[in-house]
């Protein structure tokens, strides 16, 4: 049994929906070692803001990139870009993973920090 056909499948239906809001959208990727958050424009052609585990900003004071705590520090962070770019209400791709641990804490980092989706 392979899960990542299935994550594609439900990242997809979840992007053609959110499409269809025509509001800017909070992506989210997940590794084995980092998490990436990325703010795209409502259609999609343009990076507004980004947040990761890997930058020096985020990973100060972080035991590694790959818990809670380092999620909720990138939710924090993606929040805090956003609004410096004039963005307040987002779409939440959470890529087809589940709504569940690290992919949880960033959006509820991402909400406290000023974001509505």
């Amino acid at each position: 049994m392979n899960k990542k056909p299935a994550r594609l499948r439900r990242a997809k239906s979840t992007r053609a929906h959110i499409r269809e809001l025509g509001v800017p959208r909070l992506s989210v990727l997940r590794t084995g070692q980092h998490l990436y958050a990325q703010l795209f424009t409502a259609d999609g052609s343009k990076v507004l803001a980004s947040a990761s585990t890997v930058q020096s900003d985020v990973r100060e004071g972080l035991k590694n990139g790959k818990n809670a705590d380092a999620a909720a520090k990138v939710g924090r962070a993606i929040a805090e870009k956003a609004k410096a770019a004039g963005v307040e209400k987002v779409a939440f791709d959470r890529s087809g993973y589940r709504y569940h641990g690290r992919i949880k804490a960033l959006a509820d980092a991402a909400r406290e920090g000023g974001l509505q989706f």
